[in-house]
């Protein structure tokens, strides 16, 4: 292999080995991925010496710690999560659940950031993870805010809502709000760069009130917004 070739068989080695969630021996990798043998033991050397794989003492793989230096790297440069980081901690701190940035990147919407609370919601949808378009508050508002006006056309106003509602739709007992953050772009408005989003149990989202809920965020969207070169208020409430 050589080349691209051997990069893409680098990369299905990395990701089969993140999705596995245990380590794995070479010849286990080697037929998920209908690996040769030689090749497979020659990327897992190369990986290993760059610690992006680890060996554990039973010869197996797992994903390695330059993998965490390099995902942090990318999301600490990230200027959304830079613009977002501090709202985000504030937003969890006040109403004790997690708060997550979710964006567009590569086509699908991630998780960026997040920072939990004391509730429900503690461990999952993790950094990096895709969440659905379809059943998610983040979903519904990226749809209504994309595509952005024509860029030629300077006084176009963004016709999307202040915020979006998920009830149960996606996890079971589980209620979200997002509202979206909006970046400048030059000779045009403004577009969306991501949603915020807060994730409770029902009963704890109920208990808190969806408009006290939304009012708190889109004033902390606003934060975010300035940040970012935005200023002044978009959109109209809809769930």
């Amino acid at each position: 292999m050589a080349g691209a070739a051997t990069v893409e068989k680098a990369l299905d080695v990395l990701f089969h080995l993140h999705a596995a969630g245990e380590a794995l021996g070479p010849s286990e990798i080697g037929r998920a991925l209908d690996l040769p043998k030689s090749s497979c033991h020659r990327l897992l050397a190369a990986l290993a010496q760059r610690e992006v794989v680890e060996r554990d003492a039973l010869g197996r793989y797992r994903p390695g710690v330059a993998l965490l230096a390099l995902g942090l790297g990318a999301q600490h440069r990230d200027p959304i999560v830079r613009a977002a980081r501090p709202t985000l901690e504030a937003e969890a701190a006040a109403f004790g659940e997690t708060v997550f940035l979710v964006a567009r990147r590569g086509g699908r919407l991630r998780v960026l950031d997040k920072v939990e609370g004391m509730g429900f919601l503690r461990a999952a949808p993790g950094l990096g993870d895709e969440i659905p378009e379809d059943v998610t508050a983040a979903g519904q508002l990226h749809r209504a805010w994309e595509p952005p006006p024509a860029p030629d056309d300077r006084s176009a106003t963004l016709p999307g809502p202040a915020w979006a509602v998920n009830r149960d739709a996606w996890i079971a007992g589980l209620s979200v709000l997002g509202v979206p953050v909006f970046e400048a772009r030059p000779g045009g408005p403004p577009r969306i760069a991501g949603v915020l989003a807060l994730a409770a149990a029902s009963a704890r989202f109920d208990a808190i009130g969806e408009d006290a809920i939304a009012t708190r965020l889109c004033f902390a969207a606003r934060q975010v917004n300035e940040r970012l070169g935005v200023t002044g208020s978009l959109g109209s409430r809809t769930t």
